[in-house]
């Protein structure tokens, strides 16, 4: 093989690469994230061809994403290593449907046994000392109060929100077209709380940019727009519900990803049923929205207790 000339399998993850983007519309942020794994995989499998995959090849692979240790000594995490899997089988898939090879079934590269997930939420009373804590007597803190109230309205997901522009917000109707993962477009509502965060927030904006929330709002006002570079990033929205969490003296460590839990268990311990919180979360599978029904059961446990025997007298 010549120098710097691609192997079979680095063509065909090319082929499947231009189709993902081409033929199925994905994101380049999703296309990206292919490429990076594929190329990882490739060199796991040690393969020149993908006929050439086989179940021993799949079991030196997951050897090697158990054996694979972090910047800082850490293993993969279960669900990282899955990813991997899951990647290459939409591979294997892609060749056998729209190339029409003969490789390893996709089917027979069974995932990593995952742990029941754990989902972090917050009572009303560490929710309301979180939305509380910003100082409100600055145009920062105004700011930061109406990012609280959006992902707890919301449940947004951190990129969702900071992709947010103000052309999203629609205050007559209350709600908001989101474009979520796989491109999925669906619907969100914004509370009251949430409205009135977010007004107060613009109304003290002295800039013209197009993202909703922007970071260095005096500088923001000398700013030409679009001022996409303004945008806040999602390491700077981690870090403010860190740093309000840290305020309010919760010391479970919750992340943006915690106000999105909450809200979705909130949702459900209030009687929503499944598949409308599955169509609010922007949930492909409904079955990743059953990870909340863990952390309601208790409290429907609780009710059975109370309310199942009352009219046993009756009877």
């Amino acid at each position: 093989m010549e120098e710097n000339s691609e192997s079979r399998i680095e063509q065909a993850i090319r082929r499947y690469l231009d189709f993902l983007a081409s033929s199925e519309n994905k994101s380049n942020a999703t296309v990206i994230t292919y490429r990076k794994s594929l190329a990882i995989t490739a060199r796991l499998l040690d393969v020149d061809d993908p006929a050439e995959i086989n179940k021993a090849s799949i079991r030196r692979f997951k050897v090697c994403l158990h054996e694979h240790r972090t910047p800082l000594g850490g293993e993969l995490a279960v669900r990282t290593k899955n990813q991997y899997l899951t990647i290459l089988r939409a591979f294997l898939r892609f060749l056998i449907k729209e190339e029409e090879r003969d490789v390893y079934p996709p089917d027979r590269i069974k995932r990593f046994k995952v742990d029941e997930r754990k989902v972090n939420v917050l009572d009303q009373e560490q929710l309301r000392r979180l939305l509380d804590a910003p100082d409100t007597t600055t145009r920062s803190g105004i700011r930061d109060r109406a990012v609280l109230e959006m992902l707890y309205s919301t449940g947004l997901r951190v990129e969702e929100l900071r992709q947010l522009n103000r052309s999203d917000l629609n205050f007559d109707t209350c709600e908001m077209p989101i474009r979520g993962k796989g491109s999925r477009v669906r619907l969100v509502f914004l509370s009251s709380d949430a409205v009135d965060a977010l007004k107060d927030y613009l109304d003290c904006r002295l800039d013209d940019l197009e993202p909703l929330f922007i970071r260095n709002l005096e500088l923001a006002s000398r700013e030409a727009s679009p001022g996409e570079n303004f945008r806040l990033s999602q390491t700077s929205i981690r870090n403010l519900v860190k740093r309000y969490a840290a305020i309010a003296g919760i010391v479970t460590d919750p992340s943006p990803h915690t106000l999105r839990h909450t809200f979705a268990t909130n949702l459900l311990s209030n009687g929503a049923d499944l598949r409308s919180v599955q169509e609010l979360l922007g949930h492909r599978n409904i079955s990743t929205t059953q990870i909340y029904t863990h952390v309601t059961n208790p409290q429907l446990k609780d009710m059975h207790r109370r309310f199942h025997n009352a009219g046993r007298g009756a009877i």
